[in-house]
């Protein structure tokens, strides 16, 4: 598929979630310690979220740094927690330039109190930003949203204030992390590994999933516009016949004022930032 022209407006998904794998491997490749392919990853980060804010996705979900990483050497951890602050220290300004929203999701009370405060200050400084939505997957695991989720249902329920005639999908949902945000459309897996690695495991049960061999510090702002070119490509049923869906698509896109002839983006203008 030719990276010529981005996928058009009314294709984009509107909220899309990124693996970022092969930080350590893309360093031991070249013979360097991880924590280099740990730098390169960040500085792709501030690349993709540019292009993806360009491109007018909507939402952007990064998976950063999950439950499971607290098993790694303190040394690793370190130098992750460091790169996010310096992160957050050095980009704060363009994300209110660019009227980006920053929100954490996860057991950030785990993060150290320096990296925490830094993390809330810029979350509050960004709060009125009505563009994108940037949301840092830190000290995450979808399992453990999901269990908190639920012990937070059986103590309401214990408490008389939830009648299990009304429990729902809908409702379990609004207990997630991710309560005031849609379902991600696309989910991106770099690094050629074919599983979700307990991220977004509630939310991503009709998402697409777009794997790429690419390591993240490899992975640059036309592979995000692959990765959306393909999405775009996708017919996405949700359990309905061909049929069905043609038709739902249509009058969908009719009732948002979407046309089918909406005009490409071209992919110059995107990574000419």
């Amino acid at each position: 598929m030719s990276p010529s022209s981005a996928p058009r407006q009314g294709d984009l998904p509107n909220h899309i979630g990124i693996i970022m794998d092969g930080n350590g491997r893309w360093a031991v490749r070249r013979g360097l310690p991880r924590s280099s392919g740990h730098i390169r990853g960040t500085s792709n980060v501030k690349e993709v979220i540019r292009t993806a804010d360009k491109m007018g996705v909507k939402f952007l979900t990064l998976y950063c740094f999950s439950t499971e990483n607290w098993n790694r050497p303190p040394e690793e951890i370190e130098i992750l927690m460091e790169l996010l602050k310096d992160y957050l220290i050095g980009e704060k300004q363009e994300l209110l330039d660019n009227n980006i929203r920053l929100q954490a999701l996860g057991q950030i009370s785990r993060l150290p109190l320096e990296v925490l405060k830094i993390l809330n200050a810029t979350i509050e400084e960004t709060s009125k930003n009505t563009g994108m939505i940037l949301s840092f997957c830190i000290s995450y695991g979808a399992r453990d949203e999901i269990v908190q989720a639920a012990k937070t249902l059986a103590v309401k329920h214990a408490q008389g204030k939830l009648d299990l005639k009304n429990f729902s999908e809908e409702l379990f949902a609004r207990h997630l992390f991710t309560h005031s945000m849609p379902e991600p459309d696309l989910i991106i897996r770099t690094s050629g590994e074919y599983r979700l690695s307990n991220f977004l495991l509630w939310q991503s049960a009709y998402s697409e999933i777009y794997v790429t061999e690419t390591l993240w510090p490899d992975f640059q702002p036309q592979d995000l516009v692959l990765a959306c070119e393909s999405f775009a490509q996708r017919r996405r049923r949700f359990g309905r016949s061909d049929e069905h869906e043609t038709t739902t698509n249509l009058d969908e896109k009719k009732s948002d004022g979407i046309s089918p002839g909406c005009l490409d983006i071209s992919t110059s203008d995107l990574l000419n930032h």
